[in-house]
């Protein structure tokens, strides 16, 4: 058995790598926004610090009191951490004197990456928890960062930039700066100009400037990197119906990428009390420029890839690599302040003089804004495989949150975002569900929670609510059964019996093939078979 002075040396006292609890019976694992001490904000912390330890069942002096802290309970922290924070950590029990301590050992933090507490990243200062500074935040971002963007693009000249990009470049420059002559900014040459909008080093063209303004051969000039934009056109079942590559200037490709975009009319269903306008266009047209200029200016160009902007039936997905630096949208949201940094400082600054990007850092909390005001889903992100993936959508998903918001024009911004994310079957954590609950915006119990009936309630609607209401498919399993105990029927018999009973959201199309879809499970499953063929194919119970 390790000698327990040895072991107590070896681990130190409490600074920033070393924490002890007495936890004599169990210690917080996640804690919640405002209360940091807990497992989750230990780890965040101690990463944060280079790594380190957090010891249960020793108090603050070093005296081993023991703990019963559940060992069963391991696994599932170290899950939990994981999800939070991608941090792998260790967790082992030790026996002194009869005395058994946990020991949580916590990994340092990847190069040029901190880890978040509920968004918040957290440091230790001594025996501390306290909140990262924006100077620490931007030290540890910018270890190893080299800024491609803002280097000198080699064998280029002023030829090398494309005449109608400056033209529109000059128009969006003026927009930006009112307070510059119009006329005097038509003067400029070319390269006065690009020095003016901050896209020349030493008085030489760099990588942003190709980027953003360069002709379309230009783009040769930037490789290994690659600049280049993808618009693909596929059906909801993932098949391509449609692409096209847009190469720089980036500044007028923006614009065709647009225009490719199918933004059709959305005709919302008609409810009681004229709560929506009966057509809209299914994008807001700021917030397919905002989400596309995002990409342009986050995107890590060492990766050699497109940024591709994926149109499907009823929403867009745009696509960028690279990590999302500033970890969380919330934070972003919370902010609402300009980023203290970014990944390509030289190309953002420069959309920011072009106006292609927001100047106070509040371009994606006015896109949640925008779709809020519709009553759309607000975009969705996807931080997974080092890429940033946001979905934007073009049609309603809950009528309940669309009617929720419709009435209640207060709702906070942190309010929607988490009934958004129940109207998506997402997870939320237990104190948001309690929040909600207690306002009464949901019913249900975790995990299968969704947006209260007590709006259509509220809108005299509670007939609507029902005929729109998204029915588990067991219902209608159960009715098809039920229905050909009795006897075997046609597919437009079916038809005839169940579409009337699907959700009145659903277009006719849609219900066809809902049914199609329920029929066919339930055939591969063996509750019912199928025969003859075409319209006078039969459906009947398998015997």
């Amino acid at each position: 058995m390790e000698d327990l002075e040895q072991f107590l040396n070896n681990l130190g006292c409490e600074d920033e790598h070393t924490e002890f609890k007495e936890a004599k019976n169990t210690f917080d694992v996640l804690g919640k926004p405002g209360d940091k001490k807990c497992i989750y904000g230990y780890c965040v912390a101690l990463g944060n610090e280079g790594g380190g330890c957090l010891v249960l069942g020793v108090d603050d002096k070093r005296n081993i009191v023991g703990t019963s802290f559940p060992k069963d309970s391991f696994g599932s922290i170290k899950e939990e951490i994981y999800k939070r924070t991608g941090q792998k950590i260790d967790i082992e029990e030790r026996f002194f004197d009869n005395k058994r301590i946990v020991i949580i050992r916590v990994p340092g933090r990847p190069v040029g990456q901190f880890y978040t507490f509920y968004d918040v990243p957290l440091m230790r200062v001594g025996q501390q928890l306290v909140v990262m500074s924006q100077e620490q935040q931007k030290k540890i971002f910018s270890e190893g960062q080299v800024d491609w963007t803002g280097q000198i693009a080699e064998k280029t000249s002023f030829d090398d930039i494309d005449e109608n990009a400056i033209l529109k470049a000059k128009e969006n420059f003026a927009t930006k700066f009112p307070n510059i002559n119009k006329e005097e900014i038509d003067s400029w040459d070319v390269k006065v100009f690009l020095s003016k909008a901050k896209l020349l080093n030493n008085g030489k063209i760099t990588n942003a400037a190709l980027i953003l303004l360069g002709k379309e051969e230009s783009k040769a000039l930037l490789q290994p990197q690659v600049a280049e934009i993808t618009w693909v056109l596929k059906t909801d079942a993932g098949d391509i119906l449609d692409y096209k590559h847009f190469s720089p200037p980036f500044i007028i490709s923006i614009d065709e990428v647009f225009k490719k975009i199918r933004n059709l009319k959305y005709r919302y269903m008609k409810t009681s009390g004229s709560l929506f306008p009966e057509e809209t266009d299914q994008y807001n047209s700021y917030v397919i420029r905002e989400a596309l200029n995002n990409c342009i200016a986050h995107q890590d160009y060492s990766k050699c890839a497109r940024i591709t902007v994926v149109e499907k039936t009823d929403s867009l997905v745009f696509t960028n690599e690279g990590s999302f630096i500033p970890k969380t949208i919330k934070a972003v949201i919370d902010t609402d302040m300009p980023p203290r940094y970014y990944r390509n400082k030289f190309l953002a600054e420069a959309m920011v003089n072009l106006n292609m990007i927001d100047t106070v850092g509040s371009g994606i909390k006015r896109m949640f804004t925008e779709q809020r005001a519709r009553l759309f889903p607000l975009p969705s992100y996807d931080f997974s495989d080092d890429k940033v993936k946001v979905e934007i959508f073009g049609k309603i998903i809950d009528i309940n949150y669309a009617r929720l918001l419709a009435k209640n024009t207060d709702l906070s911004l942190d309010d929607i975002i988490l009934l958004d994310a129940v109207q998506k079957k997402k997870t939320i954590e237990p104190y948001a569900v309690r929040r909600l609950r207690k306002k009464g915006y949901i019913e249900g119990r975790l995990p299968n929670i969704y947006i209260s009936a007590m709006v259509a309630e509220k809108t005299g609607a509670v007939g609507e609510y029902l005929n729109t209401k998204c029915l588990d498919n067991n219902y209608y399993r159960k009715l098809i059964l039920d229905y050909l105990k009795v006897s075997s029927a046609k597919r437009r018999e079916l038809e005839a019996f169940i579409l009337p009973k699907l959700s009145s959201l659903l277009t006719d199309t849609q219900k066809k093939k809902k049914l199609e879809n329920i029929l066919n499970r339930m055939r591969l499953k063996g509750f019912i078979v199928n025969s003859g063929n075409g319209k006078q194919s039969v459906w009947s119970l398998k015997k």
